[in-house]
């Protein structure tokens, strides 16, 4: 015995090619903008490449000065710091033009280490290393942007 064989509605089916068109328009402009800001509708671009064999790979991370004198770097990760390094990235140029704009960071590192020393100042740096023949050559820190915290 087959089973019968129901066809869908009009009204269905024209619902299902909506969505599709929509998920494929979300999709497109997320990877014509290059932005991971529109994920999952983008790429997520720093898992989707290996540097060439003489290239740079670039870390960004905040460094911050603490009230012992002590500079530690700030964990860009949501859990510690409250913002991510992925979100970090994607503001380094309205970073570098307003730095206050790290604010963010402090203001998550601080409301989750209420017990460490207050911190004074920020830094948003970048460790570039240089790749020569597909092996670790030499590394440079390179300062992208200081904010010095309102007392």
């Amino acid at each position: 015995m087959g089973e019968r064989v129901r066809s869908i509605s009009r009204a269905s089916y024209a619902w299902r090619i909506a969505a599709t068109l929509l998920g494929v328009g979300l999709l497109l402009n997320g990877s014509l903008r290059m932005s991971d800001d529109v994920w999952p509708f983008g790429p997520l671009s720093q898992y989707a490449f290996s540097p060439a064999d003489n290239d740079t790979v670039v870390i960004t991370r905040v460094e911050g000065l603490l009230a012992d004198g002590r500079r530690l770097d700030l964990p860009l990760r949501v859990e510690t710091a409250g913002i991510s390094r992925a979100e970090i990235e994607a503001r380094i140029p309205q970073i570098t033009a307003d730095p206050s704009l790290l604010r963010s960071v402090t203001d998550g590192w601080s409301s989750r280490h209420r017990k460490e020393p207050a911190l004074l100042q920020v830094w948003l740096v970048q460790d570039q290393t240089r790749l020569v023949d597909g092996r670790v050559g030499q590394t440079r820190l390179v300062e992208l942007a200081t904010w010095e915290l309102p007392r």
